[in-house]
């Protein structure tokens, strides 16, 4: 039970890290703005501040939910959607249908993609549930496909769907300008000396013109610590409750039976393994049965490397998740 409380208290930090990066973004400018509205030699942390974070959580927090559903089905939209027959696309909806009935969630709509990645994503929001799912991890095997369908099932049960999908847009924000700064900071000039010797016998003389690399490298540093206090939580919301969470969904879907834990641990491997992540977008990485996230990403998010090996070997032993 303690361990339990232990997962659950993690899970529960990490939501909340990750509902406080639309707020820090949006205090950004509003709370600067509403102490400057204020009254006149009012304290920066007196009633104008205060009444800034008020708008920054309002705005924030409704904003990202707001523009997380349309941004998700936009990205879906531009997914080369599978063409199948009328008797496969009924036996996958129907097949879906009946997995949210056991799980006990209302059944969410299908899209099915034309990906070489084995994987499924799922999203929540007020305008409803929604499933993307492969065609390549369509053609796994019973078990193995069932259970991961019923994964990504589990996390709209467990509202964790329903968390990622509303801070969404702001953690695209993050991460994209995280790997904005980080290559700026790595930017290096790529022209040797020889290179501009050769340049000033021929009369060119480039390097007059261009930025300086360092340069480049205090615009990186400056903006990682313009984005420090957003990116912080925003990692450590995806190793808490990203990543908590489709642990959790794991031992849910492996408490069904033996059948659906050898299942699920495929299905696991085979996308971890399996060759086309780059046709997975890496909007959805979040919501799906397995980050597909390149290094580089990864190590902007803060998250481990070795989450699928990690959830493979929990899957596979004898012990509980």
């Amino acid at each position: 039970m303690a361990m339990t409380g232990g997962r659950r208290g993690r899970r529960a930090l990490g939501a909340l890290a990750l509902l406080s990066v639309p707020v820090l973004l949006a205090a950004l400018p509003l709370v600067p703005l509403a102490a400057f509205l204020g009254p006149a030699g009012v304290d920066v942390v007196g009633p104008g501040a205060v009444g800034g974070l008020v708008a920054a959580a309002v705005v924030g927090l409704g904003g990202s939910a707001l523009a997380g559903p349309p941004l998700i089905d936009r990205r879906i939209a531009r997914l080369p959607e599978a063409e199948l027959a009328d008797r496969p696309a009924d036996f996958v909806a129907d097949r879906v249908a009946v997995l949210s009935d056991e799980v006990g969630v209302d059944a969410p709509a299908v899209t099915v993609v034309r990906a070489d990645a084995a994987n499924a994503a799922v999203a929540d929001g007020y305008r409803g549930s929604r499933l993307v799912v492969s065609t390549r991890l369509l053609s796994l095997p019973k078990d193995d496909r069932d259970a991961a369908l019923r994964h990504a099932l589990v996390r709209v049960r467990t509202r964790e769907a329903l968390l990622v999908t509303a801070v969404l847009p702001t953690l695209a924000i993050v991460e994209t300008v995280a790997l904005l700064a980080t290559l700026l900071v790595g930017r290096r000039d790529e022209r040797t000396a020889a290179d501009r010797r050769v340049n000033r016998i021929h009369g060119y003389e480039p390097d007059r013109d261009r930025i300086p690399s360092w340069a480049y490298t205090l615009g990186g540093v400056l903006l990682w610590a313009l984005l420090l206090p957003a990116w912080i939580p925003a990692a450590v919301g995806d190793r808490l409750a990203v990543a908590s969470g489709r642990r959790a969904a794991d031992a849910a879907v492996a408490g069904v039976g033996s059948a659906e834990r050898r299942g699920l641990g495929n299905a696991v491997a085979f996308a971890s393994d399996a060759a086309g992540a780059a046709d997975w977008p890496p909007l959805l990485d979040r919501l799906s049965l397995v980050s597909m996230a390149d290094g580089e990403t990864g190590r902007v998010r803060g998250t481990s490397r070795q989450e699928a090996r990690i959830r493979l070997a929990r899957l596979r032993s004898k012990r509980a998740l």
